[in-house]
């Protein structure tokens, strides 16, 4: 971060292409020299941004600004608000009031400080009480703030922020309010013995199927684990149920790097009860891409993806439907789709590592099922608010 301010910092909000494409083009500039920072593509980043392409813009509305100092761009922020969280039950961290803000980079605290400002001003103006951030864009893109684990690159859909920004956001009036957890484990070893006597107690069930994913059927597929996704996490704090068109959305940027052995479905007297997706880590690619596939990273994110060998393989998401939750039947299943994708990770795609996240601080279940299998954080968010008087 450099320190050469000088004149007053101004606060612009994004009208034109040539804004937009300032807005994206900072995040490289301002984190250039982190070499844990992976430059997204910046085709999804615009994808991301753009109403009519994201479908969160359905049921969402976002301004974004950027903050210019002696003609420079030095800083950007986006403020948002989205109804289906203003619907959910203020216990659960959203709710009525609470708009959010995100996708903050700024040069210095000073920066930080008039973005911030900014972002609250536009959220009280649409009538909200309470800034809950930063989420970039909804709770299921990139949630929180990275707090700790700096030193290594995230992995495929994990965000990674400079260390200073927490001092900045802290400093502006806002408290945390949510920890997320990510957690790393050794798998090409195996478990520990009371992890594999459980998978094997459950494999004598025959009650319990556990199946790979059927990628010839792949819409149907995605449906039916996000439906499940939706049933399994609606208690959760900062839940904000997915709609048809980003089920089919998230589906359709899923397709490319699903593994049918890498996603596991658990049915359950023949109903499909829980399921884990595991992704390959894509970013051990990205990390020199510099945000394009283009001319030649196509081809070789294409070759990789016929067979991909991942060092690090990533569980973004797994559930088990509510009415099964906190039982000793969801544990079993957890355990054995963990247990299953280990196997043919650690055949199929050289795997040693196992990066597991978000857990919400929470969220007892899955931090025992963490612990039996031995994973240690390794990297937390933070989610933060403030009453907007």
């Amino acid at each position: 971060m450099s320190g050469h301010s000088q004149g007053p910092v101004t606060i612009h909000p994004v009208k034109s292409k040539a804004d937009l494409t300032e807005f994206v083009e900072l995040a490289f500039r301002l984190n250039r020299g982190d070499p844990a920072w992976v430059p997204p593509l910046k085709g999804e980043v615009y994808g991301l941004l753009t109403p009519g392409k994201n479908p969160w813009f359905e049921h969402g509305k976002a301004q974004f600004f950027l903050a210019r100092r002696d003609g420079r761009t030095v800083g950007r922020i986006s403020a948002h608000i989205d109804d289906l969280a203003l619907a959910q039950p203020v216990e659960q961290g959203m709710g009525p009031g609470t708009g959010n803000w995100g996708l903050l980079e700024a040069e210095d605290a000073e920066t930080a400080a008039a973005l911030l400002v900014t972002a609250e001003d536009w959220l009280r103006g649409q009538g909200m009480h309470r800034a809950l951030g930063p989420l970039s864009i909804s709770i299921w893109d990139e949630p929180g703030l990275l707090i700790e684990g700096f030193d290594t690159p995230p992995t495929i859909m994990m965000g990674h922020n400079s260390p200073l920004y927490r001092g900045w956001i802290e400093a502006a009036g806002y408290r945390p309010v949510k920890q997320l957890f990510n957690y790393d484990v050794r798998v090409d070893e195996g478990f520990p013995p009371l992890v594999n006597r459980i998978v094997a107690a459950g494999e004598k069930n025959a009650r319990i199927r556990i199946r790979k994913v059927d990628k010839r059927r792949f819409d149907a597929e995605a449906k039916l684990i996000m439906g499940l996704l939706n049933d399994a996490w609606s208690d959760n704090w900062g839940f904000v149920p997915l709609t048809d068109s980003e089920i089919a959305y998230i589906g359709k940027k899923l397709k490319d790097i699903v593994f049918e052995d890498l996603i596991r479905v658990a049915e359950v007297d023949g109903e499909a009860v829980a399921f884990m997706i595991v992704l390959p880590n894509v970013n051990e690619l990205l990390i020199d891409m510099d945000g394009s596939l283009f001319p030649f990273n196509w081809a070789r994110l294409l070759w990789w993806l016929r067979k991909p060998k991942s060092r690090i393989l990533r569980v973004p998401l797994m559930g088990v439907a509510k009415k099964l939750q906190n039982s000793r039947m969801a544990s079993t299943l957890a355990f054995m789709m963990i247990e299953f994708i280990r196997r043919d990770a650690v055949r199929d795609y050289a795997t040693q590592r196992g990066d597991i996240g978000w857990v919400l601080d929470d969220n007892q279940g899955m931090n025992a099922v963490a612990a039996a299998i031995e994973a240690k954080v390794n990297r937390v968010y933070q989610i933060y608010d403030k009453p907007l008087g």
